[in-house]
Order: C-alpha cells, then sequence, then structure tokens
C-alpha cells in the first residue's frame, strides 16, 4: 500500500499531466471559443451537474471579474421555469465530461431554437451533447483516482482551460489593471488597486502657501490642516517647496525672529512629488523609501502642478500595506 506521501504525489503528477495534455490538444477550436465569448453581446452562461456545475461556477466568477458577465444555470433548475434566464446575445458554455447527461440533453433543443451559440467542453468528442456544439473543446484525461472514475484531473483541466479561456479574453479585450480595479472595490484586492486620486486631500483641505507668504501665516495653515506640512507655491501655481513641523523647528534655532520670515526662507526645495493615477501602494513605498510621511499629488507631464496631498496616516486607514 503507498503512503499518503506517496499517493499525493501520485495524485498530483497525474493532475499536472492532465493540463499539459490538454494544452498540448489545443487547436483552432480553442480560438473559435474565445471569438465566440468576446463577441458575445449578453451574458456568458454556464451550465453542468454535480462537480462539473462546481467548475462552472468558477469559470464563470472568473470571466465576470475580467469584464465579461457570466452566470451560472443548473441544468434541473432550467428545465422548470429558469431557461427563461437565456435571451438573444448569450453564449451557452457546457460543462460535462460524459457528453451524456441528461438534464442538458433536454434542454440542448430549445437552446438552438433561440439561435444561442453552444460551446462544449467534453471528454467525449463524439457524445451527443457534443453533436449539438458549435465549438468543442476536448479535456479527455485519466482520473487521478485509483479507479479511473471519481472527477479529479477532469476537473482540474476543466478549470485550467477555463483560466486559459479567461486570460485570452484579456488580452484581447485589451483588459488592463484599472478595469480590475473598478471590478474590486472591496477586500484585499480593492485595497491594492487603490489609486493616490483615490485618498488625496484636494481644495480646501490641501495646505499651501505662497513663497512670500509671512511665516505666521504659514504656521497657521499648518496647523489648521492638522497635517503637519504646507506645499509653498509660485505665484504661476508651480509647486517650489515644501515646509514641514521639522523645518519650524529648525528654523526656530535659525532665525531669532521667525515669524517676520517668509516661507521661501525656512522652506526645502524640491518636495517628493507622485503622480495621481500611481497606486497608494507606490506611494507607501516612495515615503519608506525617503523616510517621510507626505507626498505632493501633481498630474501633468511637468509634475510641477500639485492637486493634493496625501499623508501616510491616510494609507494606514485604508489598510494600504
Amino acid at each position: 500500500m503507498k503512503t499518503p506521501y506517496e499517493r499525493g504525489k501520485e495524485v498530483l503528477t497525474k493532475e499536472a499531466q492532465a493540463i499539459l495534455s490538454v494544452m498540448e490538444g489545443l487547436d483552432e477550436q480553442f480560438n473559435r471559443a474565445v471569438d465566440i465569448i468576446y463577441e458575445c453581446t449578453g451574458r456568458v452562461v454556464f451550465t453542468g451537474i454535480g462537480k462539473s456545475g462546481l467548475i462552472c461556477k468558477k469559470i464563470a466568477s472568473t470571466l465576470s471579474s475580467v469584464g465579461t458577465p457570466s452566470l451560472f444555470l443548473h441544468p434541473a433548475d432550467s428545465l422548470h421555469g429558469d431557461l427563461g434566464m437565456l435571451q438573444k446575445g448569450d453564449v451557452v458554455c457546457i460543462v460535462s465530461n460524459s457528453g451524456e447527461t441528461e438534464e442538458i440533453i433536454t434542454m440542448l433543443p430549445w437552446i438552438k431554437r433561440m439561435g444561442i451559440p453552444i460551446i462544449v467542453i467534453t471528454g467525449h468528442v463524439n457524445s451527443t451533447i457534443a453533436r449539438f456544439a458549435d465549438v468543442v473543446l476536448t479535456v479527455r484525461v485519466e482520473e487521478a483516482c485509483p479507479y479511473n472514475m471519481i472527477p479529479t484531473s477532469s476537473t482540474t483541466a476543466t478549470l485550467a482551460l477555463g483560466d486559459a479561456i479567461a486570460v485570452s479574453l484579456m488580452d484581447k479585450k485589451n483588459f488592463r489593471i484599472d478595469d480590475f480595479a473598478s471590478l474590486h472595490p472591496g477586500g484585499t484586492i480593492g485595497r491594492k488597486l487603490l489609486k493616490v486620486e483615490d485618498l488625496m486631500h484636494t481644495g480646501e483641505a490641501f495646505p499651501r502657501v505662497y513663497e512670500d507668504t509671512l511665516m505666521k501665516d504659514v504656521i497657521l495653515e499648518i496647523t489648521s490642516k492638522r497635517l503637519g506640512v504646507t506645499a509653498v507655491m509660485n505665484r504661476e501655481g508651480g509647486l517650489i517647496g515644501v515646509i514641514t513641523d521639522g523645518d519650524l523647528r529648525r528654523a526656530l534655532e535659525k532665525f531669532e525672529n521667525l515669524l517676520k520670515n517668509k516661507a521661501h526662507d525656512v522652506m526645502t526645495r524640491n518636495p517628493k512629488v507622485i503622480h495621481k493615477d500611481a497606486l497608494a501602494a507606490f506611494a507607501l513605498k516612495r515615503m519608506e523609501e525617503f523616510s517621510i510621511t507626505s507626498l505632493f499629488v501633481v498630474e501633468g507631464e511637468g509634475m510641477k502642478q500639485p492637486i493634493g496631498i496625501i499623508h501616510i496616516h491616510d494609507l494606514l486607514k485604508a489598510k494600504i500595506v
């Protein structure tokens, strides 16, 4: 009898080989399947029974997360009213290893009458279900279970094939990280994809003074905005410096009557900036790199026109790590 370690390695090896086998068998049918889904004006409706149904739900979820609206339709429920979920413009994707699932065979004529394209993922290309398909993707593999019966390698390979379809669609749609961010506003993924402009302080909340502003007014600006810092601008609206709490402490030692001085006497030139479209996580990295607590947010090619400020407290509050 094999040890659990030996059996585990055997199962993983067989499942890895199954994925490679499906990969080697990809042909023009895969291109057609991706094109059909790409041109879909409705939803991609996945259907399957048992473990195939579970795989359908995962693939549908993955496609939806990368901009292709998808849902799962249970074959049994479809025969009792839920077939009404289908509409012109949809694509139906059926997962059936045997290709002979009775409930699916019953619903196929109705789908055909609606003129809806059918993509079938199966282990038997000559099966009844496959004969109804516009495109057949083959997942004919040896199961990893000792009896070659329990869905193991076949479900793994089908899941991987679904991922291949999803990523191929991302390429065709030129799906970018910004698109991904808009579909994942919550949780860890959403936090990682937040942009600087989503968290920055703007308008009246943005501390700023002019280079000829008296220091008594500079101190008032820093205190009232409660960020421990202010931007120093020229009269053209360009960013030329920064004054921090640290700059104020050093200036108290340097000048006998600090309040009579002006911002340009105290400011530190060439403040650190970041573009409004940068990821908030990148802003945190820059702060850590320069041992600072805030960055001025700019836009435009010159990177000199400040539109706001982002503080490390904003990043911590948003749980950017």
